[in-house]
């Protein structure tokens, strides 16, 4: 067990054994989900090195030596994938944003008389449903737990009334 003998003694042979056997695999995996050659071998890596220094964390009786490999390369990807949608600080902006004109001023007045117009024109239970989830922020979920109706329920008359409300709102 070549993690054992990382975990327990530093070994740097195994580890290169390691290295070898998952390392080509890992950047295979990251590429079959999605990720750019660049990204896969840069996760690749990672991974391996992490590998190396939480070797002491790995449990044979919980996971396979596969499986636990995977699973830190399936979250290295997720942490790369997050810091990219992330923006850099020097593309923020900063200052205070410019004032609408009056053309838009009065157009967004406007779609908030069509808005509300169209949310009193739903069926209560729709327009009941589309208010705790908007204007209430609560999870469908959280909805389903205050209302006591199925999930399903929920979704498709959220689903259903938002529809409505595009198609008013044309």
């Amino acid at each position: 067990m070549m993690v054992g003998y990382i975990r327990d003694n530093q070994d740097q042979k195994a580890f290169a054994e390691l290295f070898g056997h998952f390392a080509p695999r890992v950047k295979s995996f990251l590429m079959k989900s999605g990720a750019d050659a660049g990204m896969a071998e840069e996760c690749a890596q990672e991974v391996m090195a992490t590998l190396w220094h939480k070797a002491h964390l790995f449990d044979p009786t919980r996971a396979s030596v596969a499986t636990w490999v995977f699973t830190i390369a399936r979250n290295k990807r997720i942490d790369m994938l997050r810091k990219q949608r992330r923006p850099e600080p020097d593309e923020l902006t900063w200052g205070p944003e410019a004032e609408p004109d009056a053309a838009e001023v009065v157009e967004i007045q406007q779609e908030s008389v069509r808005l509300a117009a169209a949310l009193a024109e739903l069926p209560e239970k729709q327009r009941d449903l589309v208010q705790k989830a908007f204007f209430g922020d609560l999870s469908h979920s959280e909805i389903a737990e205050e209302t006591g109706l199925p999930l399903g329920t929920i979704k498709s008359r959220i689903r259903l009334a938002l529809e409505r409300l595009r198609h008013a709102m044309k």
